[in-house]
């Protein structure tokens, strides 16, 4: 395994995971803009971001404090905060 740390691949985990937690229709892992405002643009809760916060966690074996919840508003944000944990 590489020591460095495919930011892309893990953006399109997230995508995957999002979907599948939030039953999330007619999007794909690639189609899904990382970029986008999931609070304000998909509608998905402080709930919906713990659920995936556990997951996440147990995907990668990180701690996602919940401090830091209000931050990680958009794929790429966190997929930024995994890496950067993973980096740690």
């Amino acid at each position: 395994m590489s020591k460095a740390i495919d930011i892309e691949k893990i953006i399109l985990r997230v995508a995957e995971i999002m979907i599948d937690e939030l039953k999330l229709e007619d999007v794909t892992p690639q189609t899904f803009n990382p970029d986008m405002d999931l609070v304000d643009e998909v509608g998905i809760d402080s709930m919906d971001l713990a659920t995936v916060a556990l997951v996440l966690r147990d995907e990668y074996g990180i701690r996602i404090d919940e401090d830091d919840y209000p931050k990680l508003t958009t794929i790429r944000l966190i997929s930024a905060y995994i890496k950067n944990k993973l980096s740690a």
